[in-house]
């Protein structure tokens, strides 16, 4: 397997981690193999060793302005957290045990920003249980700068044991005044334990510690060009100590275990070049500010719909935290790592990328949260690699123009055609888009508004007329898109409120019985009798299907080949547009005010009827990132859906286990509004073959093995040099799943960027009869 890029890393996550210097790693080699010796030891090479780190020690103090108090070694700046935080609350726990014999009622807090890193509020969390102070916490507000409430903390300080800020924070790179916050604390409360965060300040921001009444400060090596292993922290000299680690008496018996030698001898390093810049590899703050606008200018000239989650005046010049309208934080992530542009999503110190709860704290819409992207650098950057990187940016953003996700010429001018179903996402409500290219044709199936611009584009790009933009049901958990798009490119078509067309055919299959007194007009167990309504799109037709249930006005959108027979639809069937009558892992809920479950009983049975049990369903939401289904596979796990589709189950039972599964609800997803109701047993994941390099290299030589990469074309065409490979972007895979029905035995391996996505979408397959689907772990990350 070949796809080995010609790009060279561009790295733009500093505030994650940093590379080493190579004259930090040297120094750490150079104490491994020469300077080894043991700081406790006596003898001459381990007073080598000893002098070594008193010189790193002393040369910490001089970057930080500590002349007075203590510096201790640690492990990192999770370590120097935790040495703060029992440091000052077992204090606290004995001034409390005295206070409670005057006041045995009063409240007591413990106050941390509401940007804080997560360390320090769960650590309060932890170490306030474990010494049972049960004090409360609470989290500082801040403005939309970030700026902390300085009233807020004058009216809780008084009563607060400790209170946590930072110096800088480490996903906006917003710093604050320590001065003014200095003058409220101490103000309110002067006994207060105080620690300030200082990780992003070191090398970004002059520190005078000694000059504060700071009591606790931790750092970290790792995001300054040292190794990770080592950190310190400052403890103010009339701050209280307590060891967090017991044992041979290092550090003067203030944290036990042999030094770190190697990790000292390398970040000395970084210390001598921040306090010798004429000799250093770092760059200058007024040079860095002029980087930072370098790469936001190209920001904006490459992504006109930009928008900076921060403001230059009051962050340090090394952090851009920005998200683009209309793009996913995971989307241009993906983007970027095709372009080998490394950067993050909100904070690296989580894997799972969702909303950043520092920009929630700030007050920024909610898209902005979910969109953020984070790119730092160091001080260390060079201007050869600035403009490295906005080139690549500008590259990047040129690619998207061959996924029609953007309009311009670009550098990639041939467009990947879209024919056939396309998949948007929006959270987990989706988002359907079919094309023909041969009639140069198109249909959207429940737009959402969040990705109109993006529907827009898409229509224009690839030069296609919208035949209809359709809603399966009146939303209650989000507002439709279609009103935008309908004035734009159907103006003057004339739909009913969800957008079907009024000026569509009538099919009525020729051996259609008329009533008989054995039928009401309302009994949909009777399909002969029902006259489908359709509108074309190229050769095929869309039919509406009246499938109410989930709410009284719910219709399903079966995509067929044109029939005589209403009978022939299963066979001719390719989609069904199902809204929320049917969703991934259970059925959509009725017991809003416009839901009738007997209604869905028999819409379920009508379904059943048309489409059979193997033609592919499309949701309006995917809430497991399973992207399509069909009813064999729902019967399988739903016995709700087995025994009403067998006629097992009557109309009232149905009723009955229907509310018991919709009263699962109240506890799904927090405040989001759930269409559906999904239970754990119903949802197990599929076991999946997984390959590493070696295995699917020998693979691909002795077997017939197919394999699918399934990035977006923008990501593709960045990146991918072997034209070999098969592209299914994961947006087209309920096309590809439908296109290959017959070849469920073949043996598909699929691969993406990390291997996440090539794993959900195997077990999407595998869950729909692809046996022998598979997938390349680590994906092309591990490649090289």
């Amino acid at each position: 397997m070949k796809n080995h890029s010609p790009l060279s890393q561009i790295y733009l996550d500093a505030n994650a981690t940093t590379p080493v210097l190579p004259q930090a790693a040297e120094a750490a080699l150079n104490s491994m193999r020469v300077l080894f010796g043991n700081p406790s030891s006596s003898h001459i090479t381990g007073l080598k060793a000893k002098d070594v780190m008193e010189t790193t020690r002393n040369n910490a103090k001089k970057v930080i302005g500590a002349d007075d108090g203590k510096v201790i070694f640690t492990s990192g700046a999770t370590e120097g957290i935790q040495t703060a935080i029992i440091s000052a609350l077992v204090e606290a726990k004995k001034r409390l045990n005295i206070d409670k014999q005057d006041e045995p009622s009063k409240k007591y807090s413990l106050l941390y920003g509401a940007t804080e890193h997560k360390a320090v509020p769960e650590s309060l969390k932890h170490w306030n249980e474990i010494l049972g102070i049960n004090a409360e916490l609470k989290a500082i507000p801040v403005d939309r700068l970030g700026h902390l409430d300085c009233q807020f903390i004058a009216a809780e300080a008084p009563n607060a044991l400790m209170i946590c800020t930072m110096a800088v924070n480490n996903e906006t790179g917003v710093y604050q005044d320590l001065g003014k916050l200095e003058q409220i604390i101490r103000t309110a409360n002067n006994d207060i334990f105080w620690m300030v965060d200082c990780v992003q300040a070191l090398g970004k921001t002059p520190l005078k510690l000694a000059q504060t009444t700071i009591d606790y400060a931790p750092f970290s090596g790792h995001k300054l060009y040292a190794p990770k292993g080592i950190g310190f922290v400052y403890i103010r000299q009339s701050a209280p100590f307590t060891s967090i680690i017991a044992g041979g008496g290092q550090e003067s018996g203030l944290r036990s275990g042999t030094e770190n030698l190697p990790g000292m001898a390398a970040i000395n390093v970084i210390f001598e070049m921040l306090l010798n810049q004429q000799h250093s590899e770092f760059a200058n703050i007024n040079t860095l500010r002029g980087y930072q606008t370098q790469l936001m200018d190209t920001l904006k000239s490459a992504f006109p719909d930009v928008v900076f989650n921060h403001s230059i005046e009051n962050s340090v010049p090394t952090t851009i935290n920005f998200a683009i309208a209309g793009f996913s934080s995971k989307e241009i992530m993906d983007l970027f790592d095709a372009a080998n542009i490394r950067v993050s999503s909100g904070s690296a110190c989580s894997s799972k990328v969702t909303r950043s709860f520092v920009l929630d704290a700030m007050g920024l819409p909610a898209w902005q949260s979910e969109s953020a992207i984070r790119m730092s650098f160091g001080p260390a950057m060079t201007q050869e690699q600035v403009n490295a990187a906005c080139s690549r940016i500008q590259s990047a953003a040129k690619a998207l123009t061959h996924s029609c996700m953007i309009l311009d010429t670009g550098e990639i001018d041939e467009k990947q055609p879209v024919n056939g179903l396309v998949q948007l996402r929006s959270g987990s409500n989706c988002t359907w888009v079919y094309a023909d290219q041969q009639s140069k044709q198109a249909f959207i199936i429940d737009p959402l508004p969040e990705l109109n611009d993006r529907l827009d584009t898409l229509l224009q790009c690839q030069q296609l007329e919208l035949v209809a933009i359709i809603d399966t049901h009146g939303h209650a958990d989000h507002q439709s898109g279609r009103t935008f798009l309908a004035d734009k490119h159907l103006p003057t078509q004339q739909t009913n409120l969800l957008g079907w067309p009024q000026d569509c055919e009538t099919h009525s299959s020729p051996n259609s019985p008329k009533h008989s007194p054995k039928h009401s007009p309302k009994d949909t167990n009777s399909v002969d009798d029902v006259q489908l309504q359709y509108i074309k799109i190229g050769q095929q037709w869309l039919v509406n299907v009246p499938t109410p249930g989930h709410t009284a006005d719910s219709m399903s959108l079966l995509l067929c080949q044109p029939f005589t027979d209403i009978n022939q639809i299963k066979h001719q069937c390719q989609f069904a547009f199902c809204g929320d009558t049917i969703l991934m892992g259970s059925l959509g809920r009725t017991n809003f005010a416009s839901s009738s479950a007997s209604d869905m009983f028999s819409s379920l049975k009508r379904l059943h009827r048309l489409i059979g049990s193997n033609n592919l369903i499309c949701a309006s939401h995917d809430y497991n990132n399973e992207f399509t289904t069909h009813l064999s596979a729902e019967c399988g796990r739903n016995p709700l859906l087995r025994n009403t589709l067998n006629g097992q189950l009557h109309v009232t039972e149905f009723e009955r286990l229907k509310a018991e599964l919709d009263s699962n609800l109240c506890d799904q997803n927090g405040s989001e509004i759930m269409c559906g109701a999904l239970t754990d047993d119903q949802l197990n994941g599929q076991s999946i073959i997984e390959y590493n390099h070696q295995s699917l290299n020998a693979a691909l030589q002795q077997e017939n093995v197919t394999l699918i990469d399934i990035r977006e074309p923008h990501e593709y065409a960045l990146q991918h040099t072997d034209d070999s490979n098969e592209n299914v972007p994961l947006t087209r895979l309920v096309q590809f799943i439908q296109q290959q029905q017959d070849q469920k035995q073949h043996k598909w391996v699929l691969v993406c960027r990390s291997g996440s996505r090539s794993f959900i979408a195997a077990q999407a397959m595998k869950r729909l009869g692809f046996d022998n689907v598979a997938h390349l772990k680590g994906g092309y990350a591990l490649s090289s």
